[in-house]
């Protein structure tokens, strides 16, 4: 063993509350060895930790704080351990419970949709906050995905009456242009990421269900053009592949009792080169006006796959 590492008690006092912490078979305590580089060794209500100072500090930080969160009710899921240590590495003094407990959502499986870090905590505080709010920000950040969320909490306590969610189709009359069907059915491939939100969120059937009696809506962002959007709930996705006209279009559809989620990735633009990114355009008009919020994201905020993070990391150096 490492003469540097030292050996760290915690004693909870509620078996069940442990054992829940725990997960099954103390899944949710391997997580946290993998995470951190600590050694866990649990029986009963007492648990050990071996490893470096720093990284014991952190993980017993980090289970003391979750412990607290089931006891709260807080349904704790294994990935909420790697999140939670990420929050605390970039801010010890951190309350999870602040961030955690800020329920956005709960899905038809009865899963608690909920910020994972404090970008996303001060992402989602924006939405209520402004009627206008960009994330943007890598990919696996939760920028979408927590704005559908949004949209569907606001649909559903009645705030507002139609969820208009688009995306610009940049490549469809290059690479599909030649494919049977209508445009609609041309550019489906990008707006399948909107649908897979919303069957996660609402279930197939009810996603179905509302997309059907056109509450919900999802089309290319050309679909657009010419219409007020009004008591609606409204997400632009994919921005930094919009033109500065069709921002500008976009966000003058606007109307009364709506609000608008932009979202994108300042990193993948796939337009021509000739044509500057909406998105980053909007960015640098728009910052100064009261009622518009900017949030952004980085790759401590990815929620994916923990390989997705390192895979920006080594894009980034290249």
């Amino acid at each position: 063993m490492n003469s540097n590492f030292i050996n760290q008690e915690i004693s909870f006092t509620d078996n069940r509350q442990a054992s829940t912490l725990y997960g099954d078979l103390n899944k949710n305590l391997q997580a946290l060895e993998k995470s951190s580089g600590v050694t866990i060794n649990a029986r009963g209500t007492n648990v050990r930790i071996s490893g470096l100072p720093h990284e014991v500090e952190l993980a017993s930080e980090l289970l003391n704080q979750l412990y607290e969160l089931v006891g709260k009710g807080y349904p704790v899921y294994i990935s909420d351990f790697a999140f939670g240590l990420k929050v605390l590495e970039a801010s010890p003094r951190a309350k999870l419970d602040k961030i955690f407990l800020d329920k956005v959502y709960v899905t038809t499986q009865n899963r608690v949709v909920s910020p994972k870090t404090r970008n996303q905590k001060i992402y989602i505080d924006s939405i209520r906050e402004n009627d206008i709010v960009f994330g943007i920000g890598p990919a696996g950040t939760g920028k979408t995905y927590l704005a559908v969320a949004m949209a569907v909490a606001a649909l559903t306590s009645g705030q507002v009456r139609s969820i208009i969610l688009t995306r610009p189709a940049v490549e469809a009359g290059e690479k599909l242009g030649f494919l049977p069907g209508d445009l609609a059915q041309k550019v489906n491939p990008y707006l399948r990421p909107l649908h897979d939100a919303l069957n996660d969120l609402l279930g197939p059937e009810k996603a179905s269900d509302l997309i059907e009696q056109e509450i919900i809506e999802i089309a290319p962002l050309a679909f657009m053009r010419g219409r007020t959007l009004s008591n609606s709930f409204i997400i632009l996705d994919e921005a930094q592949n919009t033109t500065r006209e069709q921002m500008k279009m976009f966000l003058t559809r606007i109307g009364f009792d709506s609000q608008a989620v932009i979202t994108g990735d300042s990193t993948q633009v796939d337009l021509p080169a000739k044509n500057q990114s909406g998105l980053l355009q909007a960015k640098k008009i728009l910052s100064n006006i009261d009622g518009i919020g900017f949030c952004s994201f980085s790759k401590a905020d990815v929620v994916r796959h923990p390989l997705v993070q390192q895979i920006i990391s080594a894009y980034e150096k290249q």
